[in-house]
């Protein structure tokens, strides 16, 4: 079994009400990537994205353009932990 990557994502510019969540678990679902992905009460995305590193990096690709109306300024990275055993879109935090 290939070495699992997990990163923890925050996606700021004009990332809500532009259908970034469902763009997200779409891209992640298509590439076999876990893990979880919210609005945040500061107008940014929170993920949890979890796969090889190359599924990683593919979605990666997507998260720094989003779908089309949105304007992603910046994605931060980091390292996170966990295990999941899907992608699932989660309550505003």
């Amino acid at each position: 079994m290939p070495a699992l990557t997990t990163l923890h994502l925050s996606i700021r510019g004009r990332v809500q009400g532009v259908g970034f969540r469902e763009g997200m678990s779409d891209q992640a679902l298509r590439l076999g990537v876990t893990g979880w992905v919210r609005n945040r009460h500061d107008g940014s995305v929170e993920a949890i994205v979890q796969g090889t590193q190359a599924q990683v990096d593919e979605l990666l690709r997507w998260v720094h353009r989003g779908p089309p109306t949105a304007m992603v300024l910046r994605v931060e990275v980091g390292t996170a932990e966990g295990h999941f055993d899907r992608f699932e879109r989660r309550p505003t935090a």
